[in-house]
């Protein structure tokens, strides 16, 4: 069986979490507060797209690759991220 692309068979987990990109189905996106972060990285470690950068005094979501989890906003100890709706 040949398979079209290295997402295809059993095997199909990207080495890079950026190789796969978000796409329009995401349904919420992350709002960091940056002036509520205390810049301890919870969401940048828990966030398992591995979408979360880190800016110059808050850690936001690069929203091309971020999938609306909303795990940044449940690990968060400071409350300063929220979950908004997407907007189409």
């Amino acid at each position: 069986m040949e398979f079209r692309s290295k997402f295809e068979g059993p095997w199909a987990t990207p080495q890079d979490p950026h190789d796969v990109h978000t796409g329009s189905w995401r349904s919420q996106r992350p709002v960091t507060k940056a002036a509520k972060c205390r810049e301890c990285g919870w969401c940048f470690i828990f966030c398992p797209s591995g979408c979360r950068k880190a800016m110059e005094h808050s850690f936001e979501a690069d929203l091309t690759y971020c999938k609306g989890c909303g795990v940044c906003s449940r690990e968060c100890p400071a409350r300063a991220i929220m979950m908004v709706r997407e907007e189409i």
